[in-house]
């Protein structure tokens, strides 16, 4: 059986870059090379686009850029469907028959490189343009939940160039509340703020990272994450994961560099909770147009165990401490059937 092309993305021009890299090396390590023929191209901080087949530790460990590496780009010419790779002879034509981003955050996550998919006429792994862009974008996401009634933590939106409403912030949410990036992931940029001077503080780091911002109300809460697959009929993975952060909220260094932070599969919940959390989760995901895989969060307030919907991550992570992997491992499913059934679903997808 002829093997089929595929044309793994990493790194990309974001926050996340770093986390990237160590995604995608777990995925390279575990697709069926029986079946693919693998193409990984790495995105520089600076925007190069990079052909590297060497050594998959050298992504782990982010210094693949410093090794032999080949100039490369996806042609958007759907005649070509291929990889252009630049090389001393010329330029060499890959047909690729999928691509798999392993792209966090922005210029990856957004709808950015699904549109260049899109242009090419290459099966994407994972959501769309209109998923991955209204996911990425929390403040358009959540408007989306509350049109399918599902429950979350009170918020605010402002945006750059707004006068900071204290009245509506302090009346609404109260202190202390999170501020966040709309349209960032990992964690980059959020605060929370017990007064004024932190609340300004706080907007104006986020306002470092995106144009607009999303202030939520600060709730003791456990956080449990579900993992969905499918296209427009998903599902959930058996079980659920809970994380214990090392740190008062799951920030970026909670969740990479502090070993202390645990998560524990499946999650400690009542079988009636797990149903109403696999509930919303799928309709979090229909509403916003996701195909493919997401991994959807969750808190369940502490005082009364209601549960708030977080938000939805189209390209979830697949890093050592990385829980979508996790609970699709306890519900049957390895790392290699993982990214089978990804790279199906995504030969699959009609739309």
């Amino acid at each position: 059986m002829k093997k089929l092309n595929v044309c793994v993305l990493f790194g990309g021009v974001s926050s996340e870059h770093s986390v990237s890299e160590v995604s995608a090396s777990a995925v390279l390590e575990n697709i069926d090379r029986d079946k693919y023929e693998v193409f990984p191209v790495g995105i520089t901080n600076d925007g190069k686009w990079l052909f590297y087949d060497g050594e998959i530790e050298n992504i782990r460990n982010h210094t693949w850029e410093k090794k032999k590496t080949v100039p490369a780009v996806i042609s958007p010419d759907s005649n070509d469907k291929a990889l252009l790779k630049f090389g001393e002879s010329g330029i060499e034509r890959i047909g690729i028959d999928v691509v798999y981003p392993v792209l966090h955050g922005k210029n990856g996550e957004d709808g950015t490189v699904q549109g260049l998919c899109k242009l090419a006429g290459i099966p994407c792994v994972g959501s769309d343009i209109i998923g991955s862009a209204v996911c990425m974008d929390k403040c358009i996401a959540k408007i989306l939940f509350d049109k399918a009634g599902i429950p979350q933590t009170p918020w605010v939106e402002m945006k750059l160039g707004d006068e900071i409403d204290f009245e509506t912030i302090e009346t609404k949410l109260g202190y202390p509340c999170f501020i966040k990036p709309s349209s960032a992931g990992s964690s980059v940029g959020v605060t929370k703020a017990s007064n004024r001077e932190e609340l300004v503080s706080g907007i104006n780091l986020a306002l470092e990272h995106d144009y607009k911002v999303l202030i939520e109300e600060s709730i003791d809460a456990r956080e449990v994450e579900c993992g969905v697959m499918g296209n427009f009929e998903p599902v959930t993975a058996d079980v659920l994961g809970e994380i214990k952060p090392a740190k008062e909220f799951y920030d970026f260094d909670a969740k990479y560099n502090d070993a202390s932070s645990q998560l524990i599969i499946p999650a400690e919940v009542d079988a009636e909770t797990e149903r109403k959390i696999k509930e919303y989760a799928v309709r979090a995901y229909r509403i916003c147009e996701c195909r493919g895989h997401s991994r959807v969060d969750f808190f369940i307030d502490r005082r009364n165990g209601r549960i708030l919907l977080n938000e939805i991550n189209t390209i979830p992570g697949f890093t050592p401490i990385s829980m979508y992997p996790k609970v699709w491992n306890c519900s049957g499913l390895s790392m290699k059937e993982i990214i089978d059934k990804h790279i199906e679903l995504a030969l699959a997808r009609k739309d």
